[in-house]
């Protein structure tokens, strides 16, 4: 029988930074690598990989992924979810830097602080949860305020609009799995959904945008959709899953919030994005804003 913790030991630790750094760099990456492959076709051939990778992981495993268990309907939702969630962080990188995008993109708590008390009965939030979505919005409001300083053009605000629509349909996804019968399924079959409704929606984005597709990939291009789909969409979610049936997970939820951080180093020691103290200040005020929230 698995064994739930109360504490994060060393290994949670460890995997924690990894995964949080991860996922910091690789908002960087894909930004390095638009230049060389289209958006939503780079974001395609990642889930496609996952898919593929996450269906060879189950057989092996020995994990059902297609048995009926009324999961259908709702795993369809949340897939869509997941899929708009990304087609909005690959676009709207082309528009704005990857850190501020980053920021914006880890509000996803404060649409589900919003959103899950009218799924779920008991999510109600007391007097300090609301005070940290206050704060959380306040900071979106205060990165955003910069762009009215008249230094940035329309191109910045679609960006940022895009990494806050991101935001809020990654919260609607926790909404949804949370206010459904996904929380009974395997993480793996949770994960299939996502990865594999993307899989298949994705592409017929990137032709409706008029995406031209490249099938040439130099070794950057190739190493970064091998990191892309390996460590991102496949090892590092599979991770995260493990640890949220084994540890607590308002504890795990306050490490994510490292993630920003490492996505506002990477993309100025890589990108030279400019690291202003209102985008610090901001990303300090969501993150205090959240850790009030879990409270």
């Amino acid at each position: 029988m698995r064994t739930r913790k109360t504490h994060l030991d060393a290994l949670a630790i460890g995997l924690l930074l990894a995964c949080c750094l991860f996922w910091g760099f690789q908002q960087v990456l894909v930004k390095a690598t638009l230049p060389l492959m289209p958006a939503v076709f780079q974001a395609a051939l990642r889930f496609a990989g996952a898919t593929a990778l996450l269906w060879l992981w189950c057989q092996w495993r020995g994990v059902a992924l297609f048995a009926r268990d009324g999961s259908l309907k709702a795993g369809l939702l949340v897939g869509a979810l997941f899929a708009a969630e990304f087609a909005c962080i690959y676009i709207g990188l082309q528009f704005t830097s990857a850190s501020r995008l980053t920021i914006l993109l880890y509000t996803s708590p404060f649409w589900v602080a919003v959103f899950l008390p009218l799924f779920v009965s008991h999510e109600r939030l007391r007097t300090v949860q609301w005070l940290g979505l206050a704060l959380a919005f306040g900071a979106v409001v205060f990165a955003m305020s910069e762009r009215l300083s008249g230094s940035a053009d329309g191109t910045h605000w679609t960006g940022e609009l895009l990494g806050l629509l991101a935001g809020l349909f990654w919260g609607l996804t926790t909404v949804a799995i949370r206010g459904s019968n996904l929380t009974r399924v395997t993480p793996e079959k949770l994960l299939f959904y996502q990865v594999a409704v993307s899989a298949v929606t994705l592409p017929w984005l990137s032709l409706a945008l008029g995406e031209t597709w490249v099938w040439q990939f130099g070794f950057f291009a190739s190493m970064s959709l091998l990191l892309q789909t390996v460590v991102g969409a496949f090892a590092s979610y599979l991770t995260w899953m493990w640890m949220l049936g084994r540890y607590p997970t308002n504890r795990l939820s306050v490490f994510v919030f490292l993630t920003p951080v490492f996505a506002l180093l990477f993309g100025a020691l890589w990108l030279n994005e400019g690291v202003s103290l209102q985008l610090i200040a901001a990303l300090t005020l969501v993150a205090v804003g959240i850790v009030l929230v879990n409270r």
